[in-house]
């Protein structure tokens, strides 16, 4: 990377985050590390520093202006992780109003929604994605595509555009305050349609203020984006930290190709969400780093080197549950990854593991200023700055969601120890009750099924009002495709393997050895491998990799009654 070194320490961060919103901490990073390098893509083909980006940003604004967006409009983006979102989301921010993304994934149905209930009348998109969002009957009036296309303006052309007579930028984004709305977070709706999370400058000032503290920020820091930016977990991590504290970001487009980027940009603080440590795990246990922990540390300093994570002050995990194995794994190689927990409705993290007290198997304790109490049930109940404002055009949702005396009610049901670390059993609608009464966690026995082999990649049990548990199975293709090398198959697909004799020995060995690590009301009696893939946004996983459980048991109803009309195994 090329850059000019940025200052040697950084200010405070309550000295950065003492502003009226993130426009202002932006300005004052720009003020601060003008010669630095902000945006950057693999390899360093784009490069933006602090005061280019600055500059673009109020051209942007400006344009946009031109357009007719002012305070209090919505702003739709649907976008690669690529610098421009970066410079248009910022620029409508600075206007006063509210930028928002929406998955890459979604259909023009998704889309016609998801505008319809935005009310934005402008979409920001490039030509990948053109015609997707042109298809929606969305109500949208103007197309800008970043990188052209018939029909949109450019980026170029919106950067060209002169500003409205009389605009004056520093007063429009010093007029932006803590309560005005900087995005919408679509939740992902597993069961039902998303809902508009609203989440104010304010939210997110005192979001940064909590996870700082915990994961302190340094001058010179170095990370990617690469998560989806309609999930607020790299809204929270690149961008808003970004504005805030200065870092160099480089947005990798594709997030498969994210891990191979490592290496060129070493990140110092990285996180990720579960699936992406298995996978690096997966690989380095394909390459025979089984057990790191009996390896030289001149051996784990090479192979962190490697992945890129040599140079890395810390790591965080969240989104979904992490097996401890991988937690372990890690740690033994000297990377220490602090689970942490939170949601869109709560500006992000509200929970993290302290990094010099990590709890394997908890997400840690309350951040400063987040209060915590458990319902009658069990469920986790939170207060803090960082609730959201409400669900966009759903005043009934928002109340039911957060009740008289402010706390949210998280849909979580956990545990917190007499230190304040908090457990995570499981979704409160997810719960197994089986026919005998028991109450189970289909997230934990997933955990340890997938835990059991790299070879899955997806586990769903099932056994809700049933006398036993049985699971769906989907195999991990990266993984596939390194066993079918190393056994000389000709088809190293996950649709080919499905039948695989030997990999249904793999299988039935790792399912024997998670049924061992599981009670008896627990266990997997019965599974099925699917010959399929399921990809995130599809009708299994949203895009964030979450399980759509009842469209799951809807698309599979054959398959789990057959697997109940064989009956179960002595």
């Amino acid at each position: 990377m090329t850059a000019d070194a940025p200052e040697a320490t950084l200010p405070a961060p309550s000295e950065l985050l003492a502003v009226a919103s993130l426009c202002e901490a932006f300005q004052n990073t720009v003020a601060r590390t003008p010669d630095a390098v902000a945006l950057r893509t693999p390899g360093g083909a784009t490069e933006i520093t602090w005061r280019e980006y600055g500059e673009r940003v109020e051209r942007i604004a400006g344009g946009l202006a031109a357009l007719g967006v002012k305070p209090g409009d919505t702003v739709g983006i649907m976008l690669v992780n690529r610098p421009e979102f970066a410079l248009v989301d910022n620029a409508a921010l600075h206007l006063g109003a509210t930028p928002f993304s929406i998955y890459n994934t979604s259909s023009p149905e998704q889309i016609s929604y998801l505008f319809g209930n935005a009310g934005n009348t402008i979409c920001v998109t490039e030509q990948a994605f053109l015609e997707q969002v042109r298809s929606a009957d969305s109500g949208v009036e103007t197309f800008i595509s970043v990188d052209g296309g018939e029909g949109a303006i450019s980026l170029a052309e919106l950067e060209g555009t002169p500003a409205p007579e009389g605009f004056d930028f520093e007063a429009s984004w010093r007029a932006v305050g803590p309560d005005d709305v900087i995005t919408l977070i679509y939740t992902s709706g597993t069961t039902g349609p998303p809902k508009g999370v609203e989440l104010t400058h304010g939210g997110i000032l005192a979001q940064l203020a909590m996870t700082s503290a915990a994961l302190p920020p340094q001058a010179g820091d170095r990370s990617t984006s690469y998560l989806p930016s309609a999930h607020i977990a790299d809204r929270w991590a690149s961008h808003y930290t970004g504005m805030t504290f200065g870092p160099t970001m480089t947005y990798v487009p594709d997030p498969k190709a994210v891990v191979g980027a490592l290496g060129e940009v070493k990140p110092t603080v990285w996180g990720a969400v579960p699936r992406v440590w298995e996978k690096i795990k997966a690989a380095l246990e394909a390459n025979g780093i089984t057990d790191p922990s009996v390896l030289p540390e001149e051996t784990k300093a090479g192979v962190r080197g490697l992945i890129g994570l040599d140079e890395m002050r810390w790591s965080v995990s969240g989104a979904a549950p992490i097996a401890p194995e991988v937690l372990e794994y890690f740690g033994a190689l000297g990377i220490t990854i602090a689970e942490l927990w939170g949601m869109s409705e709560l500006s992000c993290c509200a929970t993290v593991n302290p990094l010099d007290d990590i709890r394997v198997g908890t997400v840690g304790k309350a951040l400063p200023g987040v209060e915590l109490k458990l319902a009658e049930d069990g469920e986790l109940l939170v207060r803090a700055a960082t609730v959201m404002k409400g669900y966009r055009n759903e005043p009934q949702k928002t109340a039911e969601t957060i009740d008289s005396d402010g706390f949210l009610h998280t849909g979580d049901i956990a545990t917190i120890d007499d230190d304040g670390y908090v457990r995570i059993v499981d979704r409160k609608k997810e719960l197994i009750i089986n026919a005998a009464g028991k109450n189970m966690s289909p997230a934990n026995i997933e955990q340890v099924v997938k835990a059991s082999h790299a070879l899955i990649g997806q586990a769903v049990v099932i056994g809700d009002a049933r006398p036993y548990n049985v699971a769906l199975l989907v195999l991990d293709p990266d993984v596939c495709a390194a066993y079918a090398e190393k056994a000389g198959l000709p088809d190293g697909s996950a649709t080919a393997l499905a039948d695989d004799p030997g990999v249904r020995a793999v299988i039935a060995q790792a399912i024997e050895e998670a049924n061992a690590r599981l009670s008896r009301v627990e266990q997997i009696k019965k599974y099925r491998i699917l010959a399929t893939d399921w990809l995130p946004g599809g009708d299994e996983l949203t895009p964030t990799m979450k399980l759509k459980r009842k469209p799951i048991g809807a698309k599979y109803a054959d398959v789990i009654e057959e697997l109940y009309a064989e009956g179960a195994p002595e």
